[in-house]
């Protein structure tokens, strides 16, 4: 007995030491992958506890005091809620302590990059803490859950629409053949890739005796878009190119996917799922870790956005002022030596597409806290989550249109 509890004493050190190691290990350069290590732990901990913490908290006055009990499914969309509504409140309040932070000499930039210890500390607090609420505040943030999860999304598309103008401006910069032929045959690919995948989509999702015409619909709309982007980038007003007009092509092809796939899996015109009640342990982990990627996008791109979130102090920002309104050289150089240098994207942001990213992870593994109860433990699906993502892409094209022929209309401002 006493070998057995100094060997459970030596693990438990040794588990402790290993612990501070690695948190003592994260640097400034990795902090921002640490924070997507600690959103993937909430996924990961949200599904243990999906299934597994049901029975415990039937057992919870605080929780079942309903005079007839809910089903299993209630109390596993419940405790993926709490975890999720911990998640949220932990980050929103990070985004809220790094507001207004322009330079590394602030004090709260040590705060963003240092403190992991104290940080996980904190964010096991305060999601053990979430199991304590009333259900009317779990209830209330599974509403507003919903209208955070669009958001979410629609600020990926904001990044994604950014990036590809980024890379087409890089390309057509270097002003050689070999990257104009690279542009070239990127979009090709792009657009093959488009109008095979709506192929199939016609193929999967309007099967031959059923009424289909909501996802004809749906896809013969995002067709039309398809053919409008290229119209649009190619008009000599715009004078643009087919590589973003590619890109977003097949971007929203994709969530057209995405939307009518999520149709729920008794609907008749579902021709891809609606033979399967539940999803398979695979499809389960590959929708998490889409969720985790789709985050880990967001995150990088946060750092690295020119147009959206970079402070105008930030050297990624692209103004052509100088940081200090000094005439002389000698004096510019006498005060380099002593200021900080700034940040070079927005803290407040970056912990705001995580506040976001915990609401969204939350309805898909609740399947939009609507499919649950009744069609199995499935994630991401229910038509709450297939109008979630028509209408995503939807913005998605009105936003690229909008890009195209904005700087046209007021030429006088910088878009």
């Amino acid at each position: 007995m006493w070998a057995a509890s100094c060997l459970a004493s030596c693990c438990a050190a040794c588990a402790c030491e290993a612990c501070r190691s690695v948190v003592g290990g994260i640097s400034r350069r990795s902090a921002r992958i640490a924070y997507c290590g600690l959103f993937a732990l909430s996924l990961v901990v949200s599904w243990v506890l999906r299934e597994v913490a049901a029975p415990l908290m039937e057992s919870l006055p605080w929780i079942n005091h309903f005079r007839k009990t809910p089903d299993r499914e209630w109390f596993e969309t419940d405790a993926v809620l709490r975890v999720s509504l911990g998640n949220f409140l932990f980050f929103t309040l990070l985004a809220v302590l790094m507001i207004g932070i322009k330079d590394q000499k602030d004090p709260r930039d040590r705060l963003h990059h240092g403190g992991w210890m104290a940080k996980i500390v904190c964010w096991c607090i305060v999601v053990f803490l979430m199991f304590f609420v009333p259900n009317g505040i779990v209830s209330f943030y599974e509403t507003i859950s919903k209208f955070g999860s669009g958001l979410f999304l629609l600020v990926q598309v904001v990044l994604l629409l950014d990036f590809v103008h980024a890379w087409n401006e890089n390309w057509v910069s270097k002003d050689e053949q070999f990257w104009y032929m690279a542009l070239l045959i990127v979009s090709l690919v792009c657009y093959v890739a488009t109008f095979s995948f709506t192929g199939l989509l016609f193929h999967w999702f309007t099967p031959s005796g059923h009424d289909c015409g909501l996802n004809t619909f749906f896809i013969v709309l995002t067709l039309i878009f398809v053919f409008v982007f290229a119209v649009v980038a190619l008009h000599p007003k715009v004078n643009g190119s087919l590589l973003p007009a590619s890109v977003i092509s097949l971007y929203c092809t994709y969530l057209c996917y995405s939307g009518i796939s999520s149709e729920p899996r008794d609907y008749e015109c579902n021709g891809l799922h609606n033979h399967s009640k539940a999803v398979s342990t695979g499809s389960l982990t590959l929708g998490l870790l889409t969720t985790v990627l789709s985050v880990v996008y967001s995150a990088v791109r946060a750092g690295s956005s020119t147009t959206l979130i970079s402070p105008p102090s930030s050297p990624r920002a692209g103004s052509e002022k100088p940081l200090l309104p000094f005439d002389k050289l000698e004096e510019q150089e006498d005060k380099k030596k002593d200021e900080a240098k700034p940040v070079s994207y927005s803290y407040a942001f970056f912990h705001l597409i995580f506040s976001l990213a915990s609401m969204y992870s939350a309805m898909l593994l609740t399947g939009w806290s609507t499919s649950v109860g009744g069609s199995g433990k499935l994630v991401d699906v229910g038509w709450p989550s297939v109008w979630v993502r028509i209408i995503t892409g939807w913005a998605t094209a009105s936003l690229f249109i909008w890009s195209l022929i904005a700087p046209h209309i007021f030429p006088e401002r910088e878009f």
